[in-house]
């Protein structure tokens, strides 16, 4: 088949330039991690291994395990966005130009950069990624408000309330949206409650990504499976641009994963973290698939449970009920090796995946039973 025909194929066309999207993301940042590798290494832009957990207790058994990453390289997750954000650009202005210098229309059509679909998570990308980079760099140089070094978790809280804030008013406002969709039954209009829920699920993905990004390559294939699969929820919608989006930040992380796999050569840090967990809230709501995100990231909802869980348990009954805190922690003082925890919640962020696709995809009346 030649590749006038296959321009003819919208379908084909569109699975096309998800596909190409998301490997030339993967391909941008891969040959970009030597250069920003060496630039970490050689100002020893480097992590020093927390003693506490989130409950304040002392890791003792954990910060035996990890004592050797200490002094690996933070400020990795900066691979995750600024590829996706320059390609996003070329895509827009170099790509027509080249598509009318080669002959193929389809070079052209790789463009996603998009007003109605990817300029509101593209900016939340950017946004978030500079807090979590200022932050980082605070934590490394131990500046800040936070004790080592960092914004205390309040000043990020803020700032994130802040960006949430923002989308939550230009959804509402600019946008009109005020209806919840719950799979399988319909749209609801909730009127002024859009704006607190908005805001919820935006600071949940955040906070959630942080917190689960404390083992080698953890955050980040949970993160590869739920920006697949809302790529998948995005082709059914027929909002390819956004689904072109989610795939080149699916194919940064597959390249990022490449060098954080245990063990990592470097770490994700806040301006990962924080960068790629709001963006998939903001993600989840331009699909309208809030409810979604909790199947597809329950392991978010696992990881923060047991925060609040533990925190809450201490201070009124005075004792805790993990081990440590966030989950993968309480595995790890359970005696699990890293890996283990890592893949499991991989495979467990896989089958939910699965079942989040499904969900939404049955819901959106795509398939009938």
């Amino acid at each position: 088949m030649q590749i006038a025909q296959i321009q003819t194929m919208p379908e084909v066309v569109n699975v096309l330039k998800v596909l190409v999207t998301g490997f030339m993301a993967f391909a941008f940042s891969f040959a970009l991690t030597p250069l920003w590798t060496r630039i970490l290494y050689k100002y020893k832009i480097g992590i020093k291994i927390k003693s506490n957990s989130v409950d304040g207790d002392k890791l003792t058994y954990v910060s035996k395990m990890h004592a050797s990453k200490s002094g690996t390289p933070t400020m990795g997750g900066l691979l995750l966005w600024l590829p996706v954000v320059i390609l996003a650009l070329l895509s827009h202005y170099a790509f027509p130009w080249i598509a009318q210098l080669v002959g193929i229309d389809f070079i052209a059509r790789l463009d996603f950069l998009s007003r109605s679909q990817t300029w509101l998570p593209l900016f939340t990308l950017v946004t978030a990624g500079v807090l979590g980079l200022l932050d980082d760099w605070m934590s490394v140089r131990g500046v800040g408000t936070n004790k080592g070094g960092g914004m205390r978790f309040a000043i990020r809280f803020w700032w994130l309330f802040a960006i949430a804030g923002a989308g939550a008013w230009w959804f509402y406002e600019k946008l009109g949206w005020d209806r919840i969709h719950v799979p399988a039954v319909g749209d609801f209009s909730i009127g002024l409650w859009y704006i607190p829920v908005f805001i919820f699920v935006i600071l949940f993905s955040a906070i959630s990504s942080n917190e689960t990004d404390g083992l080698d390559g953890l955050n980040a294939g949970v993160l590869l499976f739920a920006f697949s699969a809302f790529s998948v929820i995005a082709v059914f919608q027929n909002k390819i641009t956004l689904a072109a989006f989610m795939a080149a930040l699916a194919g940064s992380l597959v390249a990022f994963l490449w060098f954080n796999i245990y063990p990592a050569r470097f770490f994700m840090g806040d301006t990962g973290a924080i960068a790629m967990g709001t963006t998939l809230g903001v993600v989840a709501m331009l699909t309208n698939s809030a409810i979604v995100l909790f199947i597809i990231v329950f392991i978010y909802v696992l990881e923060s449970g047991s925060v609040v869980i533990q925190l809450t348990s201490k201070k009124i009954f005075k004792r805790k009920v993990f081990l440590a805190a966030p989950l993968h922690h309480h595995f790890e003082a359970k005696g699990w090796p890293e890996t283990k925890v890592t893949m499991r919640a991989w495979l467990f962020t896989f089958l939910m995946s699965m079942i989040g696709v499904i969900i939404a995809v049955i819901g959106m009346g795509k398939i009938k039973l």
